[in-house]
């Protein structure tokens, strides 16, 4: 009796031992993103360099790539210029978003948004999104521009107040089922500024809640196993006066409830930040978030390794790398795959924190 209870305990013991990984315990995700591609025109290959993913724009993606890809061993993760509205606009000029004036919001640097609740411009993308997963099959899509129109990728940041437009003013009465007075854009502009701001955030950030939604929706149903990212804006709550939720409409605990991995875009240097500023955001993300929720909702940042504004040298990229690897990150990604070409530095960099099974 007392042997058959010993067998049990230690049947019991090894079971929980062999059961399934704990995330701890789970592939560290380690890749490149951008037109990965140029690494292997240079003579490179993504196993040699210890990569086990690629990030690749979907202009950028094809067979050939895919094909190498896959023959390397690494997984494909496809980017998706979600709310970019550049190209569409040039044949679609009712997509374009409108500020508080009642004009065209201007280019953001060299970022051009749009209306997200363009009927047609969200067809538009659903469709593109569809022939990717037809085509392809992907380890996960990743959305990008997953924002009102702005531009935070630079030390000053872009902030405009879009947008107005009669079917954006429209949804929101609606929404809020009052009739908005004012026989003008600019009228109705300030009277929703002035007595509706908390509900017309409030709304904004469900539109682009609703468009991660969406997107999750046609993935899953095309390819139920492929994981849904979203790259974001890496800004605190209180960051330029409250942007990150008022003017670009993000709430990073909506986004983590809606996608697998949540990649926050950590450009320190294009942001004027210290390199301590990305293990410093990925801490914060992972406290916001709670460990219920990291349980379904994985963090994998992307750092800088691109010159621009001036240069990140290899120490730099190195610390970068570093940081955004610091629990409870579960994979890192560095931009862009040029400026691993333009400098063997920082190649060697790269492949030597990827040789380990988290880059430290």
């Amino acid at each position: 009796m007392r042997t058959a209870f010993l067998f049990l305990s230690m049947l019991a013991v090894f079971s929980c031992q062999t059961s399934s990984p704990k995330k701890s315990e789970q592939e560290y995700i380690k890749g490149v993103y951008g037109n990965p591609s140029t690494l292997l025109k240079a003579g490179y290959s993504f196993d040699s360099l210890g990569m086990n993913a690629v990030f690749v724009r979907s202009g950028s993606l094809n067979r050939e790539f895919y094909e190498t890809s896959k023959r390397q061993g690494v997984k494909v993760f496809v980017e998706f210029p979600t709310l970019n509205g550049k190209e569409y606009l040039k044949d679609h000029p009712d997509a374009w978003p409108i500020n508080e004036k009642g004009e065209k919001a201007p280019p953001a640097d060299w970022f051009m948004g749009i209306c997200p609740t363009h009927p047609g411009f969200r067809e538009y993308r659903a469709e593109q999104l569809r022939e990717i997963l037809k085509e392809y099959e992907v380890d996960g899509i990743f959305l990008d521009y997953v924002h009102w129109h702005a531009q935070f990728e630079t030390p000053e940041p872009i902030l405009p107040e879009t947008c107005f437009c009669d079917r954006c003013t429209g949804a929101f009465a609606a929404a809020i089922e009052t009739e908005i007075p004012g026989e003008s854009i600019p009228h109705q502009a300030d009277w929703i500024l002035g007595n509706a701001d908390s509900q017309w955030r409030k709304w904004r950030v469900g539109v682009l809640n609703t468009w991660v939604e969406d997107m999750g929706k046609i993935l899953k149903s095309h390819q139920p196993t492929a994981k849904l990212g979203v790259f974001h804006c890496a800004w605190y709550p209180t960051d330029y006066d409250s942007a990150l939720y008022k003017t670009m409409g993000l709430d990073p605990l909506a986004l983590a409830e809606r996608a697998d991995v949540l990649a926050p875009m950590l450009f320190h240097h294009m942001k004027g930040r210290p390199t301590s500023w990305v293990g410093e955001y990925v801490t914060w993300l992972g406290q916001t978030l709670g460990q219920e929720r990291l349980s379904k909702t994985q963090i994998w940042p992307i750092v800088q390794s691109h010159n621009n504004p001036g240069i990140v040298i290899p120490e730099e990229f190195r610390q970068v790398m570093i940081e955004g690897s610091k629990t409870p990150s579960s994979g890192i990604m560095m931009f862009s795959d040029q400026s691993l070409v333009e400098d063997p530095k920082k190649i060697q960099v790269m492949k030597e924190l990827y040789s380990k099974d988290r880059p430290r």
